[in-house]
């Protein structure tokens, strides 16, 4: 890691600065230049990269025997309820859900290889080169698995105005990409379907219950459903990235009769029909007269890992 972007992230882990003002003063820079410094640098921006450190050293404090109270006013939040709404954003599940050292890890996808690691050492180098972004050149699981989640975010949110009768009128009679799932005709069943898809893998692979699989209409109680459902698929792909359990069997027994999958063919699976309904979200809103040309819906990776990275304008 080069000496200037350390020295820019020293003042953006530094505890006794936690506005973008005060970082910016530490580095002897202006707010906007500290700012896109970082951003092009780490591939976040300050106030994201200090809040998943922080909560990293949450993580790693309460497997070591922390309680939840002591962790959260330490990590700077003002009650333990804002803390362990946060966490369980980023984590998929409460502070008290996490596991032990040594059982699981703590950290969070990150656009580079910067890490809360040890109270010794705040964040470390994974050795992948430039640190920015750096899935861009070689981890092509990791860019399409963070390009599929942010993706839907953005589809979602290009339907945000529009009525329910736009929301629910057929475009596409007889749709129905995977059969079990029923039809896929209306714009509200493909996003039902985005948002939801991956979370019975995910009860599968953590043998927890399975989700209501009641379709929902609203928007905004999507949006909020998929924030937590990519938290945790993200997670659960990095986590079985880790430790190399691609080869590893589930047997699936709501399946008449039970059926066994690998973790590979799960993740492959729902990145190809996850790809399929986006493209076809994108029809139905042209039809629906939204302008599916503006750069924020641009379905291209290369163009959402360039914007992300701040290098379009």
């Amino acid at each position: 890691m080069s000496d200037p972007l350390r020295r820019l992230l020293d003042a953006v882990l530094d505890e006794s600065r936690d506005g973008l003002r005060e970082m910016a003063a530490a580095a002897y820079t202006s707010p906007f230049h500290f700012a896109r410094s970082v951003r092009v640098g780490a591939g976040e921006s300050p106030v994201a990269l200090r809040r998943r450190v922080i909560l990293e050293r949450a993580a790693w404090e309460l497997q070591h025997g922390a309680n939840v109270t002591d962790t959260a006013f330490a990590a700077g939040y003002e009650s333990v309820e804002g803390f362990s709404r946060a966490f369980s954003r980023a984590y998929g599940h409460p502070p008290t859900g996490m596991p032990a050292a040594g059982r699981g890890g703590h950290w969070l996808p990150a656009p580079n290889g910067i890490h809360f690691h040890s109270p010794t050492v705040l964040y470390v180098d994974s050795g992948r080169g430039d640190s920015r972004n750096e899935e861009s050149a070689g981890d092509v699981l990791s860019l399409q698995v963070r390009h599929d989640v942010a993706d839907i975010a953005s589809v979602l949110g290009a339907c945000a105005d529009l009525s329910s009768t736009e929301l629910t009128a057929v475009r596409l009679p007889g749709s129905a990409p995977r059969h079990w799932d029923g039809p896929d005709e209306t714009l509200a069943e493909v996003l039902w379907h985005l948002v939801v898809s991956k979370e019975p893998w995910l009860a599968t692979i953590a043998g927890a219950r399975m989700p209501d699989m009641t379709p929902v209409r609203d928007i905004a109680a999507l949006q909020s459903r998929h924030d937590d459902v990519s938290g945790r698929w993200l997670a659960t792909v990095r986590d079985i990235d880790r430790c190399n359990r691609w080869a590893d069997w589930i047997v699936d027994a709501l399946c008449d009769p039970p059926e066994s999958f690998r973790l590979a063919q799960i993740v492959v699976h729902e990145l190809t029909f996850s790809a399929h309904r986006r493209l076809l979200a994108r029809w139905m809103l042209a039809d629906a007269g939204i302008d599916v040309s503006a750069p924020d819906l641009d379905p291209d990776p290369i163009v959402w890992q360039r914007r992300n990275q701040g290098e379009l304008a």
